[in-house]
């Protein structure tokens, strides 16, 4: 191990690559909420957070096992689950009085079109303000789920459970 004056041991969770603490100070001065997006596996989640001195405040959350609540019958690891998702949160910070934010990504690979942008693009139509470029975000196609429907016959009613969940959820702003 390296040792001296000048060397100085990171932190721990800079070390074991889950924070960027000098991207996250850059976010948290703008004294904005974010949008903290995180995925897994099988779902995906989006928070609302706030910086305040004494702990992050959560001022909405939206998990994709709360979409079989409002009769999502698809699986919550696609693109079109994570639209609603992004939906969802929105809809929940429209509730709470938020309207701006800015996005936090944390420190994942991100692709063009993935669930993640998926993600923003919900929170966008629903109503959350962020500068973010559109080019990022999946076409309407893949937000429809017209592509799992060529390659899954089983799933043909994925975009009438899309649209009837996104009206739902519009309605409630």
């Amino acid at each position: 191990m390296a040792s001296g004056p000048k060397y100085v041991v990171e932190y721990r969770r800079r070390r074991s690559g889950k924070t960027d603490y000098k991207r996250r100070f850059n976010l948290l001065k703008s004294h904005t909420p974010r949008l903290v997006i995180r995925k897994t596996e099988k779902h995906i989640s989006a928070q609302l957070v706030k910086y305040f001195e004494d702990g992050d405040k959560i001022l909405a959350s939206a998990h994709s096992k709360e979409l079989s609540k409002l009769g999502w019958k698809h699986s919550t690891s696609n693109i079109c689950a994570s639209y609603l998702v992004g939906v969802l949160v929105a809809s929940k910070a429209k509730s709470s009085g938020v309207s701006d934010s800015i996005i936090d990504l944390g420190m994942m690979s991100l692709v063009k079109g993935g669930r993640i942008y998926a993600t923003v693009k919900g929170a966008f139509d629903g109503g959350l303000k962020f500068p973010i470029d559109e080019s990022v975000f999946p076409s309407e196609d893949r937000l429809a789920g017209k592509h799992i429907v060529s390659h899954n016959k089983k799933s043909e009613k994925i975009n009438e459970d899309l649209l009837k969940i996104k009206d739902s959820l519009m309605k409630k702003k």
